[in-house]
């Protein structure tokens, strides 16, 4: 009798209980503070001249039209810097993480191929790996910081004191609004994540099938048409992992920005980003824009999740397992078969 009682006791309890922590700092870290926001999107701005609750706040952004205060000059003017400067950070935005995620790619891509042919045989690939990923795990401060004192055009900056012992002029690759903070921003992005996004594409090629590249040798294929004809096409859903993780981290890219900007003690209109936008608005010291700021944090919200869906729809259906895709190739084998 007790036997069967000691039988029939469930331990799936016990596995809810383990996991019931990472749900109660899911909620009170992710999903209070995503409705919070929601919530204040919906609020006063907190600036008597533009105040403005509902939907004003998405309309002032996207459209930079006051609607609570209509003919008002100053209400008006003010709305239409707040839209100007929202769409003039999100293509700041844009910028940055495409101008970051293009070499990225393209370096990780050919790192992974070479560090995972099996005909090379590289030597110290664990060693390889490890001083790829460093940069990952250092800080963003402490990043910022020593890109500043690097390329700083005092007399403590290393790069332009060596264009000047070469006869050449200084290049103010902190402040500078010609483009010179933002190329230096992209190069430290890219530099930091390449390492991560090289291991993650050398583990998907080391999970294709060996006999593939083996038969392609076989065959007579060149290494080229190896990397392109079977590394590429078999990698296409990681790559697109890699896409929509690097675009969420782009889209929402705060750190280097803000701190690169930080160190110098300026803030260059061409770096600043979404994110930075927000933090800067949400904390004003003489009149908050808490209105703009959670309206500028749900449009980006909402720009994510549309850009990450419709990245999810694409391999959907370019999967071969998926059912669109098993339709779509019944409907080729009977056209090939003579419609049988």
């Amino acid at each position: 009798m007790n036997l069967n009682k000691r039988r029939s006791i469930s331990y799936a309890k016990f596995g809810y209980l383990f996991i019931l922590p990472f749900f109660i700092v899911y909620l009170f870290f992710q999903i209070y503070p995503l409705f919070y926001t929601f919530y204040l999107s919906s609020q006063s701005n907190g600036d008597l001249v533009t105040d403005s609750v509902g939907m004003d706040n998405f309309k002032i952004i996207l459209s930079g039209q006051p609607t609570t205060t209509p003919g008002h000059e100053i209400a008006k003017r003010a709305a239409q810097s707040a839209s100007k400067n929202f769409f003039r950070v999100l293509g700041n935005t844009c910028i940055l993480w495409v101008g970051n995620f293009i070499p990225q790619i393209i370096i990780s891509l050919l790192l992974a191929a070479w560090f995972t042919d099996a005909y090379l045989k590289v030597k110290g690939k664990g060693f390889y790996k490890i001083v790829m990923y460093m940069p990952n795990i250092i800080t963003a401060a402490s990043v910022a910081a020593l890109f500043v004192m690097l390329f700083n055009d005092s007399e403590y900056g290393a790069v332009n004191n060596f264009l000047v012992k070469l006869g050449k002029e200084k290049v103010n690759f902190v402040a500078g609004i010609k483009g010179e903070a933002r190329i230096m921003i992209m190069i430290i992005q890219t530099w930091m994540w390449f390492g991560n996004t090289t291991i993650m594409l050398m583990s998907g090629i080391m999970g294709i099938n060996p006999s593939l590249f083996e038969a392609a040798n076989i065959d007579g294929a060149t290494p080229t048409q190896q990397f392109f004809r079977i590394t590429i096409p078999l990698l296409r859903p990681i790559l697109l992992y890699t896409v929509v993780t690097s675009m969420i981290g782009g889209l929402q890219m705060f750190d280097i920005p803000y701190l690169y900007n930080a160190q110098a003690g300026a803030q260059n209109i061409t770096t600043e980003t979404v994110a930075v936008y927000i933090y800067n608005n949400f904390h004003k010291t003489t009149a908050p824009n808490l209105g703009y700021s959670a309206a500028a944090s749900v449009i980006l919200f909402f720009i994510t999740a549309a850009l990450g869906a419709i990245a999810f729809v694409t391999n959907l259906e370019e999967d071969p397992r998926s059912a669109h895709a098993k339709g779509r190739n019944k409907t080729a084998l009977k056209i090939k078969l003579g419609g049988a």
